[in-house]
């Protein structure tokens, strides 16, 4: 357990990550969580991150009050990744301690965190499974 404490994101993280545009629409979003089986993508614009969207953006498309017309199904599908993902992300650095990572996905309630680099870069993704991972392979000992 006490190796755990020393590791860093940098060792689990996800490295090849997929990340989708602004423009992409809804349908399309829903169509690669599903083949993917990814909870989240980082939103990509002229090489920069600018934003999260998650599988939960989508199911927030579809709450709506007594008080609202409810929109067709195709209509909500239609808007774009833009309209609905989060520009306010949590990330962290390659260095950041796993234990770090731990209480930010605990304390914000998050299935992944973006991994940027010095220059603001993507670099990685690090989801609850690699967190599971490294506790298993640091329990060993």
């Amino acid at each position: 357990m006490y190796r755990f404490l020393e590791q860093t994101t940098d060792g689990y993280m996800t490295r090849n990550v997929k990340t989708v545009a602004r423009d992409l629409n809804m349908l399309e979003l829903s169509e690669m969580f599903e083949r993917d089986d990814f909870n989240s993508y980082p939103v990509e614009e002229d090489g920069q991150i600018v934003g999260i969207v998650t599988k939960f953006d989508i199911l927030r498309c579809f709450a709506f009050t007594p008080s609202q017309m409810v929109p067709r199904y195709l209509d909500l599908m239609n808007r774009k990744v833009g309209d609905v993902m989060t520009p306010e992300f949590i990330y962290v650095h390659p260095d950041t301690r796993l234990t770090r990572v731990l209480q930010l996905m605990v304390e914000h309630r998050i299935r992944s965190i973006i991994v940027l680099d010095a220059s603001q870069r993507l670099v990685g993704i690090v989801a609850r499974e690699d967190v599971i991972t490294a506790l298993k392979a640091t329990a060993r000992d």
